[in-house]
């Protein structure tokens, strides 16, 4: 309903509640689960864009779309054929995995019938991919990861054009993230550098925390660059994006051999060369390096730690610790005044302008008319070894009339104890306009071990009122 807007309201409040609540709501997402949540975890290796051209052999294994069927259970990384035949085995070795391949001759798919179907996986993985995708490749791809899907992005130096069909990885990733259906502006805040860097040693971040640097495959200390390119970063657009590995004399926005980003509910990894995946074994005819046990980096851990992280399996090579299954929102329903939520004034309220989704309050963002802006934030520990799931009701309306422009918008971002964001969900607009409340729901590992604040603002234009209004929230680990 189209409310207008109440006078302002009741307590200052519920702000941090519906911040964590709205941590979930991502920009445009779909209303769909994320893209897995069942153990094992689903990983699916591309083989439909030319991985194996030329002297490239960039597959787990000969048998496809299984690798099982080469040998059921590989404890060498010759016993699957391909060169990163060791990134696959040393997945499959955890017990915790189910890989696959998609073959040469198939094409990407989202919300088809088909077994090698995107929603059917945690994790795609295009390993320096050398053709284009499709229009229809590239919503499938872009839409998995925004309803919760891990993407690994691993590139080479521009001119690696490997079946000379004019199009190298780094057209390829560059084209898939800004000649798309679901968000061309910059969805993952960052774009792949058009170079050609011969050789170098970057080297990763000093963190402790960052789940890729300090996953259960072991400490990232650098890597290596044997022809390769690296990415520039753009936090403005997406706050979410993070360099891990930096090419030697670079940090910051520039030089980023190795980042991570957030789109939507999923996850995205970007690794600028090939080289690092090599693990020098492969099929007959192809001339391989071994890159993957280079003593320069550490990529064997650098590749198996990302793919844990995309796919939401933290500690999945056995290093994890148990959890107590528990929701962990205070007041999650908002029926029970405002703590433990921080809020603008009146943002949790009982006006019956918008009617809450059960009970009689709810937390109401926007909805003036005017300049202003509203913000909900919560507070919250997530244990370590837990895997966390945020979930809300969200109900927008405006009374805004164009179907083009973003002008009242809800940005919902993770930030840490200092207040620094690490990461933003994704961003509600006067576009996303419905009718009733929507289930929305999130995943939040990626911050197991740590505290962190979930925060909502909502900024409205000087005009037409949008309300984002949220109900019953809940923020459940196991």
């Amino acid at each position: 309903m189209l409310g207008s807007r109440r006078p302002r309201r009741r307590v200052a409040c519920a702000a941090a509640v519906l911040g964590m609540l709205l941590a979930g709501v991502t920009a445009g997402q779909a209303d769909a689960a994320p893209a897995a949540t069942a153990t094992p975890h689903r990983v699916l290796f591309d083989n439909t864009k030319a991985e194996t051209a030329g002297n490239a052999d960039w597959i787990i294994g000969t048998s496809q779309p299984d690798p099982l069927g080469q040998k059921a259970n590989p404890t060498v990384e010759t016993d699957w054929t391909g060169a990163i035949s060791a990134w696959g085995v040393g997945l499959q070795k955890t017990g915790n995995y189910s890989l696959k391949t998609l073959p040469a001759g198939n094409t990407i798919t989202y919300g088809t019938t088909s077994a090698l179907d995107l929603k059917n996986f945690d994790t795609f993985v295009l390993p320096e991919p050398n053709i284009l995708l499709s229009a229809a490749e590239k919503t499938a791809v872009m839409t998995f990861v925004k309803n919760g899907g891990g993407l690994f992005l691993v590139s080479d130096h521009t001119g690696a054009d490997r079946n000379n069909d004019g199009a190298d990885a780094v057209k390829v990733i560059n084209d898939l993230m800004t000649n798309n259906t679901v968000d061309s502006t910059d969805p993952f805040g960052f774009s792949v550098d058009v170079l050609n860097i011969a050789t170098d040693k970057p080297k990763a971040i000093t963190s402790t925390t960052d789940p890729v640097i300090n996953g259960s495959f072991g400490k990232v200390g650098g890597s290596i660059i044997r022809n390769g390119t690296t990415a520039t970063l753009k936090p403005a657009d997406n706050a979410g994006v993070k360099g891990l590995v930096y090419r030697t004399g670079y940090s910051g926005n520039t030089g980023a051999f190795f980042a991570t980003s957030t789109f939507g509910s999923g996850r995205v990894a970007f690794w600028g060369d090939s080289s690092p995946i090599d693990d020098g074994t492969g099929q007959a005819g192809n001339t391989l390096f071994n890159g993957w046990d280079d003593p320069a980096g550490t990529d064997a851990a650098l590749a198996l730690n990302a793919t844990e992280w995309l796919s939401g399996a933290t500690g999945s090579s056995g290093g994890g610790g148990t959890c107590t299954a528990a929701q962990l929102l205070g007041n999650p329903g908002f029926e029970s005044g405002s703590a433990p939520w921080t809020a603008s004034t009146g943002v949790i309220n009982n006006d019956p302008a918008e009617p809450a989704r059960t009970g009689t309050y709810k937390a109401w963002l926007n909805g003036y008319g005017a300049a202003h802006t509203d913000t909900l934030s919560q507070s919250v520990t997530i244990p370590t070894g837990c895997a966390g799931t945020l979930s809300l009701y969200l109900h927008v309306d405006t009374a805004e009339t164009t179907t083009t422009t973003a002008y009242d918008t809800l940005k919902v971002q993770v930030l840490d104890s200092a207040g620094t964001v690490l990461s933003t969900l994704g961003t509600y607009s006067n576009l996303d306009a419905g009718s009733g409340y929507a289930l929305k729901t999130f995943d939040l590992g990626a911050y197991a071990g740590q505290s962190v604040t979930v925060q909502l603002t909502g900024t409205e234009g000087s005009k037409l009122q949008t309300s984002f209004v949220v109900d019953d929230t809940s923020l459940n680990v196991s």
